[in-house]
């Protein structure tokens, strides 16, 4: 027997506090991105002055970061999508394949594998920038030696950052409903159905029980 269509053509796919999180952990990026180039782009520095309160900002910024993502764990949607990212499936081998061989039909569950690859370097990239900065911003923590190492990998890993962040924000560009889905939470079911086929379709077994 055929199922009544669903008189809503949108899916739930980010939770309140999933896009509250994304929303702040974006601002603060940025915001360590902005003024990390306000204190080492030598124009930039001349243009904005002040360097003792754009550092201040940088390091709050800076600290704040992890503490976000630990405060989002409390909720289950957040921890259910962490889940998710953390893990590879079949799909996602698929999916890798598909992309080398520009197949049309990428198979994905809720995120396809090169979300889990990003979220994932991301985080990493999170608490090495954060433990660098600690030896830099605490100079009692370590020798002079070990904070010169410190000093060298933030800022070589800032700009890493920088680039991948940049990406991103290109790749959300061309995507307006990968946009809409973090902004309200909702997409579309074809979008859905194009993109993250598996996903849809589990969405659709769990209304139908």
């Amino acid at each position: 027997m055929r199922r009544p269509a669903d008189p809503d053509p949108r899916l739930l796919r980010f939770a309140r506090p999933v896009r509250w999180v994304h929303r702040t952990t974006a601002a603060l990026m940025l915001t360590c991105l902005a003024t990390a180039a306000c204190l080492y782009v030598t124009p930039l520095a001349e243009l904005v002055g002040r360097r003792r309160l754009v550092v201040t900002v940088h390091v709050w910024c800076g600290l704040a970061l992890p503490v976000t993502l630990l405060l989002g764990l409390l909720f289950r949607s957040l921890r259910a999508d962490a889940a998710r990212l953390s893990r590879f499936t079949p799909f996602d081998r698929a999916w890798l394949r598909a992309v080398r061989s520009r197949a049309p039909y990428r198979p994905a569950g809720k995120f396809n594998a090169g979300q889990k690859l990003y979220a994932q370097w991301t985080l990493g990239a999170m608490l090495v920038i954060v433990g660098t900065g600690l030896l830099m911003w605490l100079t009692h923590l370590a020798p002079p030696s070990l904070r010169t190492g410190a000093t060298f990998v933030h800022e070589w890993l800032a700009a890493a950052i920088a680039g991948v962040t940049a990406g991103h924000v290109w790749m959300a560009a061309r995507d307006p409903q990968a946009r809409l889905g973090m902004r309200t939470g909702l997409v579309d079911r074809d979008w859905a159905a194009r993109e993250h086929p598996h996903w849809r379709r589990e969405r659709e077994a769990l209304t139908e029980e």
